[in-house]
Order: structure tokens, then sequence, then C-alpha cells
């Protein structure tokens, strides 16, 4: 089974180098102060521009006859994202790679400012993040690497934008640690090009002088609450550091010792894979040298205005799950531009739904027949067809049977004649 390092998740100081990644098929890197520059070949750089118009011509090419129209679209791109997502689990499964894809979705996202009203230069969840223009800040370093485990999925499934595979990827990765299911909507639309891309800087940093005024500074620019800033905390329970290579926590735990993945690093919790509320019973505690607790993990509990809900959290899985899937939702959407503009939801049909009744009297009437379910009318259209008709067509004659029942006719009549 192939393995991935798991890296911190989003609060790495943006002005400290970042470990690249180990996974299937990838060398073992270490990344510099900047993240190097992919050539303009590579297809994490290049991208594909995926605005309304290249949506309906993938939709033509998907679709023969070539029309597109906005319900084909839709139920193709639905199609699309539900693939996806299950390509997505399988590569989580097979690579631990958690942490490092709620990272690419955060980091795509938390770039948005609401003072800026054009899109997409005011940043946000727009796949921006793709271009080398941007991959190249700082805070990203290390991030080509979850953009190339996803490429095969993107390329298995074109009508799925960047910025939709990158919040998808991120929600999948909480989902499958344990955490909340997040109500996702997906149909956002490309930024175009590295022009799109905005000015470095707007990421938060984990170790600054003021950490709580840099929290607020960050995070209330994207028009978050001392609450939600607090809840999107709280996905530090999932990955580690490496002293070497981030700057921070130690080369090796008792508790990643053994990886899974390459070995070492420091996490915030014991179990690092899993998506809890033990990021904040250990911070609050803070009684195990061998966890992480950066300075803008400490200040959750010291700023007053953070401390109340820390306190909550710590006491309250519930609690949490409830106001991280709220504030997750929140930062996937900020900045999208969505096509259709409603969004898309990826709904998968109840499995355990019990199968509806036949009661004949039910349907006895011409009014009453129009309310068979349509799971109802394929039972019915399925047993005609058995018998060698449909509900809309009489049933075919069965020769054999005519002809047994005239042998039987006219062998009565013999009889009665000669008697």
């Amino acid at each position: 089974m192939a393995s991935l390092m798991n890296a911190p998740t989003w609060l790495l100081p943006a002005h400290k180098p970042i470990a690249a990644l180990e996974s299937h098929g990838l060398p073992n890197l270490v990344v510099s102060f900047h993240a190097p520059r992919l050539p303009k070949s590579s297809p994490v750089s290049r991208g594909i521009q995926q605005t309304a118009a290249t949506r309906k011509f993938l939709v033509r090419n998907a679709v023969s006859g070539g029309a597109a129209v906005t319900s084909t679209s839709s139920a193709l791109l639905l199609e699309q994202l539900r693939g996806a997502k299950t390509k997505i689990e399988q590569l989580i499964r097979d690579t631990y790679s958690n942490p490092i894809l709620i990272r690419l979705g955060w980091h795509d996202a938390g770039t948005y400012d609401k003072d800026v009203k054009e899109w997409p230069k005011c940043g946000g969840a727009n796949g921006s993040l793709r271009f080398s223009a941007e991959l190249n800040h700082a805070a990203n370093a290390g991030l080509h690497n979850a953009l190339k485990l996803l490429e095969p999925v993107k390329e298995k499934f074109p009508l799925v934008s960047y910025a939709d595979l990158f919040q998808l990827a991120s929600a999948t990765a909480i989902e499958m640690a344990g955490g909340p299911k997040i109500l996702m909507k997906y149909g956002r639309l490309d930024a175009a090009g590295p022009e799109d891309c905005v000015e470095e800087g707007r990421l938060p940093d984990a170790g600054p002088p003021n950490p709580a005024e840099h929290l607020r500074k960050v995070f209330c620019r994207m028009g978050f609450s001392d609450k939600e800033i607090v809840a999107l905390s709280g996905a530090h329970t999932l990955g580690r550091s490496r002293p070497e290579r981030s700057g921070w926590g130690k080369s090796e735990t008792k508790y990643t010792k053994d990886g899974p993945g390459a070995p070492g690093g420091q996490s915030w919790t014991v179990q690092w894979l899993k998506f809890d509320n033990s990021y904040f019973t250990e911070i609050k505690e803070k009684r195990d040298a061998d966890l992480l607790v950066l300075p803008t993990d400490a200040v959750l509990f010291e700023d007053p205005g953070f401390k109340a809900y820390a306190e909550t959290y710590a006491a309250s899985q519930e609690a949490f799950f409830k106001d991280y899937a709220e504030a997750h939702k929140k930062l996937s959407e900020l900045g999208s531009k969505f096509e259709p503009p409603e969004g898309i939801k990826i709904d998968y049909p109840p499995q355990d739904v019990a199968p509806e009744k036949f009661v004949a009297a039910k349907y006895s009437s011409g009014e009453q027949k129009k309310e068979l379910s349509e799971a109802m009318q394929d039972k019915i259209r399925a047993e005609y067809l058995a018998i060698g008709g449909s509900p809309n067509q009489p049933l075919k004659s069965n020769y054999f049977l005519n002809i047994i029942l005239i042998i039987a006719v006219l062998a009565v009549l013999a009889s009665l004649f000669s008697s």
C-alpha cells in the first residue's frame, strides 16, 4: 500500500519552508524557501479554464447529438462529481493524504477578501492555486504534491473544475477521518489564468508577534467571526509538523515514529489521522510534551473572545462538529462563482428504504392510478413484460395454449355428439 507523509493542515508559518510529501510514485523531496517552479507543460501548472462556455463544450463532447442544455450539463456534472468523490475516497485510503488535501482546499479558499468585489480578483475558492504564480507562494510550499495526487482524478472527470476538485477533496478528507458530513455545493468555475492569482501574504502565519490580532486580521478579512475562527482552528486535529522543514515541532515523537507514511514530525493530537475534538482538549491541558502547541493554538484558550468557544468545543465534540461543518462550508464557498448559480449537491439516494407494498384496492379507481410511484410502475411493468406484455400493450397471444384449448373444446363436443 502506498503511503503519504502527513503535513500540518493549514496554520503553517508563511515565512518558513514546508516539507514536500511522499506519495506513490513521487520522490522524497525537500522544498526550499519557495516551492520549485513547475514547467509550463505541467498539467497542474497549465490547468483547464473551467468557465461556463468550457463546461458546455465538454458536455457537447460527452453527449451524442451535440446540443448542451442546462439540465444535461448539471446531470453530467453531478455524475462526474460522484465519480470523483469515490476516486478521492480510494486515494485517501491508499495514501493517508487527509491533511494535505484539507490544506489544499483551505489555501485555495483562504485568500478571499470580502472588500474586493471583482471576481476572481477577490480570491477564494476559484482554483487559482493550480497556477505557479500562486502555488509558489511560500505558504503553499509542498502543495504541488497534492495537485499531483488529484491530477488523475481531474483527467478522469474533466467536467469537475479544479475549484470544485480542491473543495471536494478537502470535505471528503474530513469525512473520511471521522469528521462531520459537510453539506457542500458544487459547480464552481475556475479562474482563467495566472493573471487572476492574488498577491502573496493573504494566508495566516502560525507564529506572529500577536497571534489573536493576526488571526482576526486574516479571518475577519474573509468575513469570519470569533466562533468560526476557533471552530476552523480545530482542523489541526489532523496532521503533523517537521522542524527541519517547517521550523516547528519535534523531529519525532512516540506518536509519529512509526507513521503511517514516512515516520517523524510532531502532531497536535495522539491520533493525528482522526478528526475529533481532541485538539481542543490537548491544547487546554498542555499535559503532553510530545504534542505540538503553536502560538496560534495556545491563544484560543488565552484570548477572551476565543476562549468561550474553545472551552465549549473541548467539552462537546457534537458542538464542535456542528460549528465546524458550517464554517467549513462557508469557507469553501468564499469567492466562488457557480454554474448553475444555485450550485449542485451530491445527494446519494438512500439505500435502506423499504420497498413499497402493493395494495390493489388503493389503485382501483382511475384517479388513484395516477398516484402510483415510479418504483411501483417499474415493478408492474416488469411483471407484465415477464408474461409477454406491458402496461401499455395487450398481452401477446400464446398460440400453443390456444391450440390446447381448441383441442379440448373439440374433444368435449365429440364426446357429447357420440353419446
